[in-house]
């Protein structure tokens, strides 16, 4: 299965940080640095939900970056075929929104009332999806910030001093306690850890 890329992603050799930017820029850092020294150990962090990131090496510099660009190009091809709306008889003006068919499963009385809705039941559902979505999206913020933290600390901090104490004040949302778990760890890892849990610690709960 292909690598999704992310948009900006950084790397670390060790404890130190090699490059924060785009993908491209960050992928040629990479290989550069590989070719240096084949003994460094090199991880690279999507930078918008702390996932680890891997770039294909092979061959020179010009050539992983067109393994990168044929990927990237290969993924949102897909993606915007598969957000075209399936192929058959449309009705008069039916608007084109980008539907996906996929299977949903209800019990009876939840069809029943699905259907009994202005517009059936896709219609019905998107609204009930949206309104959700803007109901819940300050707290899809924060559970997105902390599992990016989380992910990236279990990675690079695990045998950091005040590991244990840094998760369960992300967690609890207690910035000042999140701040002084991470005091004394190596400045590169405590500022990225810092900018992935941004958004679950930025106000004192």
């Amino acid at each position: 299965m292909d690598q999704i890329y992310p948009k900006n992603c950084t790397a670390f050799v060790g404890m130190n940080r090699l490059a924060s930017d785009d993908v491209r820029e960050v992928a040629r850092k990479v290989k550069e640095a590989t070719d240096k020294s084949n003994d460094k150990t090199i991880l690279i962090f999507d930078d918008s939900n702390g996932e680890t990131v891997e770039f294909d090496l092979r061959g020179k510099v010009d050539d992983v970056l067109k393994r990168l660009d044929a990927t990237i190009a290969k993924f949102e091809k897909n993606s915007s075929a598969g957000s075209e709306e399936p192929a058959g008889p449309k009705g008069p003006g039916r608007p084109k929104l980008g539907v996906i068919s996929r299977e949903v499963t209800l019990l009876p009385r939840h069809w029943d009332w699905l259907n009994s809705q202005p517009g059936g039941a896709s219609v019905a559902l998107r609204k009930l999806v949206e309104e959700a979505r803007h109901a819940n999206a300050g707290k899809d913020k924060i559970r997105y910030s902390q599992n990016a933290a989380y992910k990236f600390m279990s990675s690079m901090a695990g045998d950091l001093p005040g590991y244990e104490e840094a998760i369960r004040t992300l967690f609890s949302a207690n910035q000042s306690g999140f701040k002084k778990a991470v005091a004394s760890w190596p400045q590169d890892i405590k500022a990225y850890a810092t900018k992935l849990s941004n958004d679950a610690l930025r106000e004192e709960k």
